[in-house]
């Protein structure tokens, strides 16, 4: 009873949530990347949002990374260790990084990398801890995205204030910043969306 229960949710979930999720996000990134080039993927999952990007723009090349490589990935993927890119100073055009940073110890430093590599800029999606319950709502959404990957939920999420530090101790500004995504369909989007989310450009300065 309980397996049905939660297959059953799973569907839900997949059908409601994660195909427009994804959906929405690609046309969020690839907006950001109208001039096309060679982008790296930072924790690229297994692939589905950087294939749906280059529906949208054919003129882009997407290579991935990830600190847990699935069996199954539907863009060119390799393993790495977390902390350091393994690719030389602006070895891509572009970096994406779609809610990865929350994952991380130490979100400046992950962004820090993602920059020396992209001769560009970086594609952040990630969280704002802004309003009310903003923390709660956020672990919950994380917990339900989530649970079954052997993905790493340390619930790091960052205040608009707590970004901008991190993005000018790096050296960087934010070139475009947009948080009304519309990722959730209603009533959905009332206790999900409001503000929660942003995808930004960040460039070096």
């Amino acid at each position: 009873m309980l397996a049905a229960m939660k297959t059953n949710f799973n569907c839900i979930h997949q059908a409601t949530i994660m195909n427009r999720r994804v959906r929405v996000l690609a046309r969020h990134v690839a907006e950001e990347l109208q001039a096309g080039g060679s982008v790296l993927d930072v924790g690229c999952g297994d692939g589905t949002i950087a294939q749906s990007v280059m529906a949208l723009n054919p003129s882009l090349r997407y290579q991935g990374i990830d600190v847990f490589l699935r069996p199954r990935v539907a863009i060119p993927a390799a393993a790495y260790d977390g902390a350091t890119i393994p690719f030389r100073d602006g070895a891509f055009d572009w970096v994406t990084i779609v809610d990865v940073l929350h994952h991380t110890d130490d979100p400046g430093r992950v962004l820090g990398e993602c920059l020396r590599v992209a001769r560009n800029g970086v594609v952040v999606k990630d969280h704002l801890r802004e309003g009310f319950a903003a923390d709660a709502t956020l672990r919950f959404m994380d917990w339900v995205g989530n649970r079954g990957h052997g993905v790493r939920l340390p619930y790091n999420y960052l205040s608009a204030e707590e970004w901008r530090a991190i993005i000018s101790a790096n050296g960087a500004y934010r070139a475009s910043w947009k948080t009304a995504l519309g990722l959730y369909p209603p009533p959905f989007s009332l206790a999900f969306d409001r503000g929660l989310h942003f995808v930004g450009t960040i460039r070096k300065g």
